[in-house]
């Protein structure tokens, strides 16, 4: 899941009764009445309970089911099970009912331990709000400045992961980032001994939020990890913090280092906002450009330069890939067919076509001259394609999906037919990494587990994880 924002939530709600709190296996919850003078207010009233219980899952980069409920227009557009609201009817609106786990999908799954259902208090308070008619919201939503915190000692996620040239793995999991040799043997451990909670309590780990992106330097003398509003360089070889960028809007969610090192692109921004790029000079840090023109009007995904580091190619949340001069930050063409965000963009090793994965579940490739689809895979994964990486030197690249799985595919063959895939994920896969050489790929995801294969046969090398984590073996 993507990390929590904690959001103070405040409503002010007569009660003729109050239940007790919703039981986590899954039982309906109990219906209680709420008596109000005014009508409920989608702003002031329901999206805070959104922000609170539904959006970790339902906006942003990952909207299970397609549907996001990061915004009122995405709340009543629905899912892939129909609309999710029908005005004046809440006993036939799906929301209520699955907020109400009267019906199925139950939310949040039985499964999923970290999220708490809807109170009674809140389900009585959303179905009235349906019962007035669902109404948009009167003002405009201004949601209040998010505080981060600790992630849940629980919340272990691997959204990141890397490969130095040296076939060094480098994971980010939950706010910790760890360092294995090409044997899967753990290195290092890397930590910011400047990180801190908001009430000034030191923390062990390397940012206080989850690492949501990872990147080694062409040479493999850094690596960049990127998390809540903040990009830290590292050195690769003593795991000391060289340098810290900050400025970012949001979660920085994408980084990539030009070919030739010089500089280093990240990929974020907030929400239902305007998408973020930026470019640094990574021998001081220096921001080159910030793009605003022609930017991506929300969360930008992917970020690749081309082969001969002119150009960076971005994706995002608004549907399209686009592509930028480097590092003047020109807007050069835009691609379009996604219908859904695209997750990650790659470029083939001669610069000529291009090929993105999307929530759509679909993979796209692009003619870059010509500016036109050449091939689409409709269904090349079961759920949404997470990330997308091309094999250097090569017309193979590898995508990790939603669906538990990280494929291999060629560009060149006809509908880009995968020629193998890596087993073993039982949870959403929401990172995919290749050594240079193309000889390692690791991969990680919702369940913890950063997996080392064998880049050519597809076979599972180890399975990773943290010292003392290691499972008990076997008697």
């Amino acid at each position: 899941m993507r990390s929590l924002l904690l959001v103070t939530f405040l409503a002010v709600m007569p009660m003729t009764a109050r239940a007790e709190e919703p039981k986590g296996d899954g039982s309906p919850i109990a219906i209680v009445k709420i008596e109000r003078k005014e009508p409920v207010d989608y702003g002031k009233d329901i999206d805070p309970i959104m922000t609170k219980k539904c959006t970790v899952c339902h906006s942003g980069a990952l909207t299970e089911g397609k549907l996001d409920l990061g915004t009122y227009e995405g709340l009543m557009k629905g899912g892939k099970r129909g609309p999710s609201v029908k005005p004046g009817k809440p006993d036939e609106s799906l929301l209520v009912i699955s907020c109400g786990r009267t019906g199925a999908p139950k939310m949040p799954p039985v499964k999923e331990v970290t999220q708490k259902p809807l109170t009674p208090e809140e389900l009585a308070l959303l179905k009235l709000w349906v019962e007035q008619g669902a109404k948009a919201p009167a003002t405009a939503i201004v949601r209040p400045k998010p505080v981060v915190t600790l992630p849940h000692a629980g919340v272990k996620p691997v959204r990141a992961v890397a490969i130095a040239p040296d076939k060094t793995v480098a994971a980010g999991r939950g706010n910790q980032i760890y360092l294995f040799d090409a044997k899967g043997e753990h290195k290092k451990t890397l930590l910011d001994p400047s990180v801190k909670t908001p009430d000034g309590k030191p923390v062990q780990a390397a940012h206080l939020s989850l690492v949501e992106s990872l990147a080694y330097s062409p040479d493999g003398k850094i690596l960049a990890s990127g998390s809540y509003q903040e990009v830290i360089f590292w050195d690769a070889d003593s795991g000391a913090v060289k340098q810290k960028l900050t400025g970012f809007a949001d979660r920085v969610v994408a980084m990539a280092f030009s070919p030739d090192g010089k500089y280093l692109a990240t990929g974020g921004g907030a929400a239902t906002e305007d998408g973020e790029i930026k470019i640094f000079e990574v021998a001081d840090g220096k921001l080159v450009i910030d793009i605003k023109k022609d930017n991506h009007s929300d969360t930008v995904f992917g970020v690749c330069f081309s082969p001969d580091g002119k150009l960076l190619a971005t994706c995002g949340a608004d549907k399209f890939v686009k592509v930028f001069e480097v590092p003047a930050g020109k807007f050069v063409k835009a691609f379009e067919g996604h219908t859904h965000h695209v997750m990650d963009v790659g470029w083939k090793n001669d610069g000529k076509l291009l090929a993105s994965g999307g929530a759509d579940n679909s993979i796209k490739i692009w003619d870059y001259e010509k500016g036109e689809q050449i091939k689409s895979l409709p269904n090349a994964h079961a759920k949404q394609v997470t990330r997308l990486v091309f094999v250097p030197k090569t017309g193979l690249f590898l995508t990790s999906s939603a669906d538990n799985t990280v494929k291999k595919w060629n560009v060149d063959a006809a509908n880009a037919a995968p020629p193998g895939n890596f087993a073993g994920g039982t949870d959403c896969m929401y990172a995919v990494a290749v050594s240079p050489d193309g000889a390692v790929v690791a991969s990680g995801g919702e369940e913890g587990v950063i997996r080392m294969y064998d880049g050519n046969k597809g076979q599972l090398i180890k399975a990773l994880v943290p010292p003392g984590e290691e499972p008990a073996p076997k008697k």
